[in-house]
């Protein structure tokens, strides 16, 4: 599909959550595909390895690598990382795009809202910053980008979110709540940016054994309920989705926006 795009050495991905699960593999998958990556993660010293690895594979592919271990809802660190793209510009000569903004981002708090203790239930602090890190953050950065002219027609914009956006788990009342605002505000960035060519769409992934699940209580509970349900008998990996965004980045997929697509071989509409 590289040979049929029309990006070009300065064009660009930006990764919010591109050090495992969805966003590593979509990093990948759009560096093979002909784009550069700027890719934003939090991670400690013990798991910044597999950032070094990931990064190293783009490096690997011929693209170049802008990797930034920092808290992706921070308003500060959102201006250092586009201050250091502008300056990636500036030292090339000519304007970068991107082309591909995918919000991945998977940290929030797993607290029931109602519980024998009031320590135990989620409180206010934790229930704000669920949302804002997993669902508000992609409108602050959608804002800056647009602002700052990094986004323009033909660019595209992924949030991904789950079944959980529309269904209840146990403690996953809070990214419940962020699935569901993410959901709304893809809708609405559709909206407004229609009139600029920018796709905005969410993309609903299979249950995926990712490290972000795996930190779900009942995660195990959760994968063999969806292997039994879904129709091909098997998880959803992170490969489907990369390769699913893929497609949905190509120029043809320009008037695809708005929407919420499954991407899990048919296991949402499996009873």
């Amino acid at each position: 599909m590289s040979g049929t795009t029309s990006w070009g050495e300065n064009d660009w991905a930006l990764i919010l959550g591109a050090s495992s699960g969805f966003g590593e593999a979509a990093a990948l998958e759009l560096a093979n595909l002909g784009l550069n990556i700027c890719g934003v993660h939090l991670d400690r010293k013990s798991t910044q390895p597999n950032a070094e690895r990931i990064a190293s594979q783009i490096r690997s592919i011929g693209r170049e690598v802008l990797f930034f271990n920092v808290n992706a809802a921070d308003p500060e660190k959102r201006a250092d990382i586009l201050k250091a793209l502008k300056q990636r510009a500036e030292e090339s000569g000519k304007p970068i795009c991107v082309r591909v903004l995918l919000h991945s981002l998977a940290f929030g708090t797993l607290k029931p809202y109602i519980a024998e203790s009031h320590a135990e239930a989620i409180n206010k602090a934790q229930m704000d910053m669920t949302l804002d890190v997993m669902a508000n953050s992609l409108v602050y950065w959608t804002q800056d980008l647009v602002a700052q002219k990094f986004l323009g027609s033909g660019s595209r914009i992924f949030s991904m979110t789950s079944a959980g956006g529309a269904r209840v788990w146990r403690t996953y009342g809070a990214v419940s709540a962020a699935k569901s605002a993410l959901e709304s505000h893809t809708r609405q960035l559709a909206l407004e940016l229609a009139p600029l060519g920018i796709t905005v769409n969410s993309l609903m992934a299979g249950v995926t054994d990712t490290p972000a699940l795996r930190k779900i209580p009942g995660s195990d509970e959760m994968l063999t309920l969806a292997k039994r349900k879904n129709p091909s008998s098997r998880l959803t990996t992170t490969q489907d989705v990369a390769d699913a965004l893929g497609l949905l980045s190509h120029p043809k997929a320009h008037w695809i926006t708005g929407n919420v697509i499954c991407v899990d071989g048919g296991e949402f509409i499996v009873d």
